[in-house]
This record gives structure tokens, sequence and C-alpha cells, in this order.
């Protein structure tokens, strides 16, 4: 038995604590000192902070309400939406009652809220995270008149706001222009500087 102990299960419990402390340890320290020193904001969490107080993050849509402000896509994400801690959606068929349903309410109060121009899809579903910030410049496009409206503003000065928040695709060809919803609201609210 002893000899097993010193052949065998020595280096084994040897080779588990130097493994445990390369992957487990100095892997994880030597990648955060990287991004901490690389790109501080991604590493933090692309925190949007306003005098001096964090409103939210460039990376989590937030759901808004008010007529004033421009609304992002539906979540999915935990029982109230946009939950950070529930990221994921709803993965219904296209086919289950549940998403028609759910589809169907959403474009009667979208309806409701902005007349019956023909509504963007990206703002009657949801999303595979359930937590997107952006939506597409059509669906900012779609809600110009009433955020213009209920902050008393001609729609050609939203419009110009919904401009400076619009990015176009990754290299001009990765992925789809889209527009972030948080830092257009902080921008026609003023707070962003």
């Amino acid at each position: 038995m002893t000899t097993f102990l010193r052949r065998q299960l020595r280096p084994a419990i040897a080779i588990l604590a130097l493994l445990t402390l390369m992957t487990g340890v100095a892997y994880p320290a030597a990648v955060t000192a990287v991004a901490q020193l690389a790109f501080p904001n991604q590493a933090n969490g692309s925190l949007i902070v306003v005098d001096g107080q964090t409103v939210g993050s460039t990376l989590i849509g937030q759901s808004f309400s008010q007529p004033k402000y421009f609304w992002g896509r539906l979540s999915a994400a935990g029982a109230d939406g946009y939950d950070g801690n529930a990221s994921g959606g709803s993965n219904l068929g296209p086919t289950n009652q549940d998403l028609i349903d759910r589809v169907t309410k959403q474009v009667d109060e979208w309806r409701a809220a902005n007349g019956d121009a023909p509504i963007p899809a990206d703002l009657v579903t949801t999303s595979a995270s359930g937590l997107d910030s952006d939506i597409s410049p059509a669906g900012a496009e779609y809600q110009i008149a009433r955020v213009a409206k209920a902050r008393g503003l001609s729609e050609d000065e939203v419009r110009a706001a919904v401009a400076r928040h619009t990015e176009s695709p990754i290299l001009g060809f990765l992925g789809e222009a889209r527009v972030h919803v948080l830092e257009l609201n902080l921008d026609l609210d003023g707070a962003l500087k």
C-alpha cells in the first residue's frame, strides 16, 4: 500500500494541485489582468455612467414604456423581462399559440401607441438573449412621431438624434445597422455629453 501511495497517488495529487493552480488561478488572473489593461470599459461591463451614477450598460437592454422614450425589443429574459440573471429567449416555435398570442398583443400595443404603419419585426419579437440593447433603424423610425409629439420636438430633431446613435454594420458588412436605445433616450433627455 505504501508503494502504491508513493508511485501512483502522490503524483496524481501533485498534478491535480498544479493544474488547479494553473487553470483555476493563474490563467484567469492573467486573462483578467490583460482585459483590465487592454479593454477596461468592456471588462467592467461597458457601463454607461451619467453624473457619477451608473444608468445601464451598452450591452443590456432596458424596459421603457413612457411615450417620450424609444422602446426597445421585447425581452423573454426572466418573469418580467430584462433580467440579466435569466438571459435567454422564449424558444417558442413559429406555430406555438403562446408566441402567436404574444406577438398579436404586442402588435395591438404598438399600433395603439404609434398608429397603423407597418411594424418592424424586431419590435414584436424577442432575441435569443432577451436582452438586446439595440433596435433596427426601421424600429426607431417607426417611433419617431410618437417620441417627437411627447417631447414637443420636431420629427427632424428626433430623427437627427436617431442618426447620431445609429451604428453601421461592423466592417461595413458584418451584422445589421442598429440604434442603441438607452443612449438615444439619454441623448434626448440631455444627459449625454
